[in-house]
């Protein structure tokens, strides 16, 4: 499975590799909202975007709405991993067609857990 890690923090975009490359996921990393549908574009076989919140050029939330609008994506789970905690953020999230939520700091063991919820792990 090829999973696309969204996130301005080089940081946590290897964090989140990490987790899933012991989940068995072939990783991309992308920056932010744009980079994310490039790559997209050119990675039709992408199963699964872990996506930041708050990024530059374009949010998550515009890149959960911009995936969601495309029908050829589909069937991309799409997991926000954010510290935005706010009941009003997830919901935004949800409804613009995020797949789950899960707030950082996080553990290894719940993002494994929600992703399972969904069906990809």
């Amino acid at each position: 499975m090829k999973a696309l890690v969204v996130d301005d923090s080089r940081a946590m975009r290897m964090m989140l590799a990490q987790i899933l490359g012991t989940c068995g996921f072939e990783i991309a990393q992308a920056r932010h909202g744009k980079d994310a549908l490039t790559h997209l574009s050119a990675n039709a076989d992408t199963e699964l975007a872990l996506i930041d919140w708050n990024m530059p050029e374009m949010n998550g939330l515009e890149l959960v709405r911009a995936v969601r609008a495309n029908a050829a994506w589909s069937r991309i789970k799409l997991v926000m991993v954010t510290t935005e905690n706010e009941m009003g953020h997830i919901e935004q999230a949800l409804d613009a067609g995020a797949d789950e939520y899960v707030m950082k700091p996080f553990t290894k063991d719940v993002l494994i857990d929600k992703l399972r919820l969904i069906g990809a792990a």
